[in-house]
């Protein structure tokens, strides 16, 4: 078994799975420690690196694309500090990072896992029932439903509909969007039949958020959501699949419309053997085929 101890957390891997657990330290973000100890199969990884710098270095985990239902929500979009995957090492330990690093890229090799994007999550999500409020609004999700309540904060227009209950069966997709320079983020969720081009200010199915301390945990909600919502890869093969335009069936022809050809074959026939296109034998043996099957 390897394992790396940090202050920024403690990484370990026993050959089938590497458990990430934040660290206890001020510095570790809160979303990480909100999210709590990852274990992340074997199976999910696409890479591993570690990187030295004069006063620290850096472990990263690259995961296959479509693994992991948080990275999909956020998009990439989450900043070094609140990234789950990356582990700041002191450099006096920058041996024993290389060391985890190497038992990691071997254990790869030899399982033969391909860096391929999956159709299927390896990762279940953070747990529910989960609340988060942020921005001008608080989001709750217990697995089935979400919750959208406003604040003193939120645009009348928006809060004058009051709070927001959705389904599942209701949503086609989520995002989170942190703040970044003077735009601001959101927590979006896309419903179905009711799209909207509505800037989050406004949109009744959005949280908006100014770049605040508690706003990367509504990514929490919005991987939540996504775990449950159907993989995005499975979501794009059955669109492709229904926009396929459907090839017409090959007429069946009927009883009455095989007798017909063969009359008109028969008079074809007869007319070549009238004009002397065909000698009496081989009309006679024409015929007989054609006879046979009528």
């Amino acid at each position: 078994m390897a394992e790396i101890i940090q202050k920024d957390g403690t990484w370990a891997f026993d050959g089938d799975a590497l458990r990430l657990t934040p660290g206890r330290d001020r510095n570790v973000s809160l979303l990480r420690r909100e999210l709590g100890e990852l274990v992340v199969p074997l199976g999910a990884l696409a890479g591993i690196s570690f990187e030295q710098g004069k006063k620290a270095g850096r472990l990263r985990l690259r995961l296959r694309d479509g693994a992991d239902p948080l990275l999909h929500a956020t998009g990439g979009r989450l900043t070094e500090p609140h990234d789950p995957y990356q582990l700041i090492v002191e450099s006096d330990r920058y041996g024993v990072a290389e060391y985890f690093t190497d038992e990691v890229r071997n254990a790869l090799l030899l399982d033969q896992v391909p860096s391929e994007p999956v159709d299927e999550y390896l990762l279940p999500g953070p747990s529910v029932p989960l609340s988060v409020s942020a921005g001008d609004g608080t989001a709750g999700f217990d697995g089935e439903r979400i919750r959208l309540e406003w604040n003193w904060k939120t645009e009348d227009a928006k809060a004058a509909a009051g709070a927001r209950t959705l389904t599942l069966t209701d949503i086609t997709g989520v995002e989170w969007q942190p703040a970044a320079g003077l735009e601001n983020g959101y927590l979006r969720f896309t419903v179905r039949n009711a799209p909207t081009k509505a800037p989050p200010k406004y949109d009744p199915n959005a949280v908006e958020l100014w770049g605040f301390k508690k706003d990367p945990l509504m990514a929490l909600v919005a991987a939540a959501v996504q775990a449950r919502l159907p993989h995005p890869a499975r979501a794009a093969a059955t669109e492709v699949r229904d926009a396929r335009p459907e090839l017409p069936s090959p007429p069946v022809a009927s009883a009455e419309d095989d007798h017909d050809a063969l009359l008109r074959r028969l008079r074809e026939l007869g007319e070549l053997h009238r004009t002397g296109v065909l000698t009496d034998d081989e009309f006679a043996l024409a015929k007989q085929a054609i006879l046979k099957r009528m």
